[in-house]
C-alpha cells in the first residue's frame, strides 16, 4: 500500500459505500480484533466508514466479480481481522477480476463483541426481506456476482466446531467445486450437502446459491470472542485460497 499522510487522502483512492446504515459501531472497542488490525491509513478509514453502517469496498475492475464477506456473527473476530489484512494487500495489486469486500457485516455486533445483531441471527435470516444478510444478498445479485464466500470461526464447542469448508451439491455444482478447491488447497475438511439450504435455513451460503450465486462457508477455529495470530492467518489463506480458485490475481 502506498503511504498516506491521513485517512481523508482516501476518500477519492477507495470505491466505497455503505450498504445498510443501521448497523453501524465503534470497532475499536473490541479489544481482540483492535489489537491485530493493521495500523494503517486504509484500516482507520475502515473503521471510521463502519461508524456508519455496513460498508462494502470493491477492488479491480473487469473480469470475474466475486464477493468476500465477514462478520456476519460479530463475535467471530479472526475473519475479520483477515478482512482487513486482505484489503491491504489488494488497494495497490493488480487484479484481473473485480474484488469485492464486506470486512464488518455488524459493526456493532463486533463492536459488543457479540453473536447477534438486534437479537437475530444473521446466518440464519438472509431469506427474510429486510434484513441485513439480505440486503448483502440483494446487492450480489445487483452486482451481479460471480461467486460469494463467506468467512466464520467456530469454537470447539460449538457447530461445527472444526476447521472446515461449507459447499452444497445443488442447485449449483460450482459450490461444490470450489469448496473442494480450497478444502484440498489448505487441507481443511470438506462439509458439503446434497441441497442449498436443507441443513440451515437462511445461511447466507445457502440462500446465496438458491439465488443462482455459487456460494462457500469457510470456517476456522478460534473461541469465540478471540483471535491469535495463526487464526487470522488461516482465515487470511482461506480467502486467498478462495481468489486463487479463480487465478485472478495479475
Amino acid at each position: 500500500m502506498c503511504p498516506l499522510e491521513n485517512i481523508n487522502s482516501l476518500d477519492n483512492k477507495i470505491d466505497s459505500d455503505i450498504l445498510f446504515p443501521y448497523s453501524g459501531g465503534f470497532i475499536s472497542a473490541n479489544y481482540y480484533l483492535f489489537k491485530y488490525i493493521p495500523k494503517t491509513p486504509l484500516s482507520r478509514y475502515v473503521l471510521k466508514e463502519a461508524v456508519k453502517g455496513t460498508s462494502i469496498y470493491k477492488f479491480g475492475s473487469g473480469g470475474l466479480k466475486i464477493m468476500i464477506v465477514s462478520g456476519v456473527h460479530g463475535n467471530e473476530i479472526p475473519p475479520q481481522i483477515a478482512s482487513l489484512m486482505l484489503m491491504e494487500k489488494l488497494f495497490n495489486m493488480d487484479l484481473y477480476a473485480t474484488i469485492y469486500i464486506i470486512p464488518f457485516t455488524a459493526p456493532k455486533s463486533t463492536m459488543q463483541n457479540i453473536r447477534w445483531f438486534n437479537n437475530n441471527d444473521l446466518n440464519r435470516s438472509s431469506a427474510i426481506h429486510g434484513t441485513l444478510t439480505n440486503t448483502i444478498l440483494k446487492k450480489a445479485d445487483e452486482l451481479k456476482i460471480d461467486s460469494l464466500a463467506d468467512f466464520h470461526s467456530t469454537s470447539i464447542n460449538s457447530n461445527p466446531g472444526k476447521e472446515g469448508i461449507f459447499c452444497s451439491l445443488k442447485p449449483l455444482d460450482k459450490s461444490y467445486e470450489i469448496g473442494e478447491y480450497i478444502s484440498k488447497k489448505l487441507d481443511s475438511e470438506l462439509m458439503f450437502f446434497d441441497m442449498a439450504g436443507s441443513a440451515f435455513k437462511g445461511a447466507l451460503e445457502d440462500e446465496s446459491n438458491l439465488s443462482g450465486i455459487p456460494a462457500v462457508t469457510c470456517e476456522v477455529l478460534s473461541p469465540h470472542g478471540y483471535a491469535e495470530k495463526e487464526t487470522y492467518l488461516r482465515s487470511l489463506k482461506q480467502m486467498e485460497a478462495f481468489i486463487s480458485y479463480f487465478n485472478e490475481i495479475k
